[in-house]
């Protein structure tokens, strides 16, 4: 399992496109990812990062702090792929 904090830095937050992206790297992953926005280190919500429904529910804005949760073979890879994605302030 691997697991990280990133800011959201899209200027949409984690919204449509950015949403997208980040659901599309995930499921081709084939590895279970788990999405929580943080209030002063407290996860607020959960969501699974396959369902694009479930991402958009969060309401993730530009500058929150999210908490990734991933599991299985090949995690660190796709956290690093996630971690770009997320600091990326032009998706």
């Amino acid at each position: 399992m691997v697991q990280f904090e990133a800011v959201v830095m899209s200027p949409v937050g984690l919204h449509a496109r950015p949403a997208a992206l980040f659901v599309k790297k995930v499921t081709a992953s084939g590895l279970k990812v788990s999405v929580e926005p943080l209030n002063d280190g407290v996860a607020t919500a959960s969501a699974d990062g396959k369902s694009i429904l479930s991402v958009l529910s969060l309401g993730i804005k530009s500058g929150t702090t999210i908490r990734v949760t991933i599991e299985g073979d090949n995690a660190e890879a796709l956290a690093n792929d996630l971690k770009e994605l997320l600091a990326d302030p032009n998706v």
